[in-house]
């Protein structure tokens, strides 16, 4: 999948993979890829800044772990977080609806 295709629609994805369950940054790459049926398979160079700026953005909260013996830094949704994944999935319904309605004008 195209890189520019995923612009304006990542952070809501990695929102929703934290939506329930705390995960660490390798955690979350494994989510997307496993959602998006492998289609999203990040760089963790497109990860790691998308997790820091939704952090600094007070969407995502994090603390360090330690996980089989290492440390990594979980990251989970905050109150914020939850109100932007909503409107992220709002968008994205919207956003789809007018693309089918251009791409298959004539399809129910």
């Amino acid at each position: 999948m195209k890189a520019d295709v995923l612009r304006g629609h990542l952070d809501p994805m990695i929102l929703a993979v934290v939506e329930h369950d705390p995960l660490h940054g390798y955690a979350i790459m494994e989510a997307l890829l496993e959602r998006s049926g492998g289609a999203l398979d990040l760089p963790t160079g497109t990860l790691y800044p998308a997790l820091r700026r939704l952090e600094r953005a007070g969407y995502l909260a994090s603390e360090w772990q330690t996980v089989g013996g290492r440390k990594r830094r979980t990251y989970q949704l905050t109150s914020a977080g939850q109100k932007m994944l909503a409107s992220g999935k709002e968008e994205w319904l919207t956003f789809r609806t007018v693309v089918e309605g251009v791409l298959r004008p004539n399809e129910a």
